[in-house]
């Protein structure tokens, strides 16, 4: 499985502050089959918690000091502040403490050949297919995924294979904390600006990022800020693309059905396999190249590379469909900067619905004050808009000033409403047996897409 050191070996008993995050899952899932003992607490009951607990792990729904007697390490996600009680008492007790993403460059060290992905756009998709094709093809992957996989019913799993496929996020350069064998770049659009501050920085991390990979790197050769930013990285340098003479191509690309796409795969001007895409959006051709490339560079044959992608139907939030009521199509989708939301807005426009509304949660200020404009513009590719109250995170309102009715009032008939329970009201007073309701955004929005399905039950063929 591993040829480093270890990083955990010293550690048997760790506790995990957030456990229930779908970004600490995939960790506790590795450590507990590596045989550690883990504890954990949380404040909000999930999913992930009550499998956690099956796993037999003990989960205190409370931050409390005392949770952290006893252990050798303690491990907390991104939103767990330095006052939290459960990190002041490790520290006074002097029990090393690590942010997630350190932990999560020492899961890299567990593997031979980390599968890295890394992109402002498709990450989550990219990392979900290239898991769906090693995993069918046998090898035992491990995997941390930033969505549901319905294949591995989790997001991410330990493996026993040389293979680990990690989302790498690029946001306060955590990605920077991996070594992977292969590092993969979708691509680089405007995002994070609030920490990066210029797109010069931004291009300079995704370099860094690719210098850390042991072997091979590989990149979208039709995106321009990618191939200016790694050039000259001296590392196995491999491209995919659509648009150039990259080494493994799309050709040939039918929209067999609206927003369903077909095409053929050449590597190195050679046609390997033609593939069927069971994901809508033109834009997941990209994603299932980069998987493609990733996995045939990982050793996979063409037709597990094809068998893998034409089984893959969705990772959860990516134009996840939920349900049918009173003859309205629900769906949730994570897309949350302006590129995303215009390119999968677009792709639903073709989908035969008679309207397609679109409900979407802003998240942080600094990207809704920065990209103001381009937020406008995608939303007016839907039909009907309703946008929630900008979910700050991090930030403070008083640092912006900007408001979602900054947005609404230049979107023809859009309107701002906060609650979700209002939202689901709007939207089963006025939405029509035939439209396309899409919930979307970063944050907790797909609550409002569960209130909607809760509201009916499901409707009969």
């Amino acid at each position: 499985m591993n040829n480093l050191e270890n990083p955990f070996k010293d550690y048997k008993k760790i506790h995990c502050i957030g456990i229930g995050g779908s970004g600490m899952f995939p960790i506790v899932e590795i450590l507990h089959a590596e045989g550690h003992i883990i504890t954990g607490s949380d404040n909000n009951p999930g999913d992930n918690i009550n499998k956690e607990r099956k796993m037999g792990i003990k989960v205190t729904m409370e931050h409390l000091p005392e949770n952290v007697h006893g252990a050798d390490l303690v491990i907390y996600s991104a939103a767990i502040q330095p006052d939290n009680p459960e990190r002041v008492e490790a520290e006074r007790l002097g029990i090393p403490c690590i942010e997630r993403s350190i932990a999560l460059g020492w899961i890299s060290r567990l593997y031979d050949a980390p599968i890295c992905i890394s992109g402002t756009h498709g990450k989550t998709t990219t990392t979900a297919i290239t898991t769906q094709i090693l995993e069918m093809s046998g090898r035992d992957p491990g995997a941390v995924i930033g969505g549901k996989l319905p294949l591995i019913d989790g997001y991410g799993k330990s493996g026993r294979g040389k293979n680990i496929v990690i989302e790498a996020c690029e946001f306060s350069n955590t990605y920077h904390q991996l070594v992977p064998e292969t590092a993969v770049v979708l691509n680089i659009d405007r995002d994070h600006l609030d920490f990066f501050k210029t797109m010069d920085n931004l291009k300079a991390s995704f370099k860094k990022f690719s210098e850390l990979s042991t072997n091979k790197v590989i990149a979208n050769s039709d995106d321009a800020n990618t191939m200016e930013a790694l050039s000259g990285v001296d590392r196995n340098f491999i491209t995919f693309g659509i648009d150039t003479d990259a080494d493994y191509k799309a050709d040939n690309i039918v929209e067999r059905r609206p927003g369903f796409y077909s095409f053929s795969i050449e590597k190195n001007g050679k046609k390997e396999a033609d593939i069927d895409l069971n994901i809508p959006c033109r834009h997941n051709i990209y994603n299932a190249l980069a998987a493609y490339a990733s996995c045939r560079e990982a050793g996979c044959s063409p037709q597990q590379c094809k068998e893998g992608i034409a089984a893959f139907k969705g990772a959860g939030r990516r134009f996840e469909f939920l349900g049918v009521r009173k003859g309205i199509v629900i769906a949730d989708d994570y897309a949350h900067h302006p590129t995303e939301i215009k390119a999968t807005l677009h792709e639903a426009g073709k989908l035969g619905y008679n309207n397609v509304w679109v409900v979407f949660q802003p998240h942080v200020f600094s990207r809704v004050k920065s990209l103001k404009n381009e937020f406008i513009d995608a939303l007016k590719e839907a039909d009907r808009c309703v946008i929630t109250e900008i979910l700050g995170g991090r930030e403070k309102l008083e640092d912006f000033n900007i408001y979602s009715e900054d947005l609404a009032k230049e979107i023809p008939g859009a309107v701002c409403i906060n609650d979700n329970n209002d939202v689901v009201d709007y939207i089963y007073a006025n939405a029509k047996p035939g439209d396309l309701v899409l919930t979307m955004g970063g944050g907790d929005i797909y609550k409002a897409a569960h209130l909607m399905l809760e509201r009916y039950p499901e409707d009969e063929e």
